[in-house]
């Protein structure tokens, strides 16, 4: 599939750079590997807006703890592996 896209001057040498330093062989391909970026990208963010949304979740349904009472619990867990 043929898609047209349209750079600004900066991204457009940002691209032909590439290509010239020889990381890559057309733009094409840097169009590619950035979009696979950004992709990955907006998968760790999705990630991390459901981590927070979890938590909030559990601080909602379980309250606020103290730092100290959750690093003597994690010290207690490591403590029991050993």
């Amino acid at each position: 599939m043929a898609t047209n896209v349209h750079l600004t001057p900066e991204l457009e040498a940002f691209t032909r750079a590439c290509v010239e330093g020889g990381d890559y062989n057309n733009v094409s391909e840097v169009v590619r590997s950035a979009l696979r970026l950004l992709k990955a990208q907006e998968q760790r963010k999705q990630a991390f807006d459901k981590m927070i949304a979890v938590s909030l979740h559990e601080t909602n349904e379980q309250g606020v703890r103290a730092i100290n009472d959750i690093l003597a619990r994690a010290n207690a867990l490591i403590d029991a592996k050993q």
